[in-house]
Parts: C-alpha cells; structure tokens; sequence
C-alpha cells in the first residue's frame, strides 16, 4: 500500500457554488480554504473538494461518484431541484439500478440503488 484518500478533488470555475450543491446532496457544511479552493466533509466519508481551474469541462468524466439512495426517482428529483440535470433513464440490471446525473457544472455522478 502506497497510501490511502485524503480527499477527492473536483476541477471547477465556481468552488462555493459546486460545494454548497454537494453538501446538499452528501451532508456536511461547505468549508473556504480560498476563492479557489472549498470542501466539504461528508458524514462518513472522505473529503471532498472543489478547486477553481481556468479551463471548463468539455469531455465525460473518467471517474465519478456513486450515491446510494432507498429511492433513485425520488432522490432524482431532490437533485434536479437542487441544480442537477437527468442524464437519460434509470438503468436496471443484476447488480441494482442507477440514475446518470451532472452537476451544475456538468460533472456526471449517479444515484444508485443495489440489488
């Protein structure tokens, strides 16, 4: 083992925004290290953080965050009411359902449900 998560790091253009969204959606108080940098330390969880970058997301994430849920359409509806937008359909199969979701800043994650 080379070490453990300290954190996960989302690139940005607005900190404050995405924090206060995610702690929304994770729990936690959004946090201000600087204009560039906020985070947020969900209950149970490894940090999250939001750092300012100058260039905007143009590409599907390569990684991206799971969050189980009881409930995918009604936790889809508290997402999309909090700024998030629905990829698409709820997707089943053996290992459970989840639904594609973005940010305000366009950054997929899904909600999820295992079998």
């Amino acid at each position: 083992m080379i070490g453990r998560i300290d954190e996960v790091v989302f690139d940005c253009a607005d900190p404050g925004a995405l924090a206060h969204f995610w702690a929304d959606v994770l729990g936690g108080t959004p946090q201000r290290r600087s204009d560039d940098w906020h985070y947020l330390d969900p209950p149970g969880w490894t940090r999250v953080a939001f750092q300012r970058v100058p260039e905007g997301k143009v590409v599907k994430n390569r990684v991206h965050l799971d969050v189980e849920v009881d409930d995918i359409p009604a936790a889809t509806v508290q997402a999309e009411a909090l700024g998030a937008t629905r990829v698409g359909e709820i997707h089943a199969d053996t290992a459970g359902s989840f639904q594609v979701l973005r940010d305000p800043e366009g950054n997929e994650w899904c909600v999820v449900k295992p079998a």
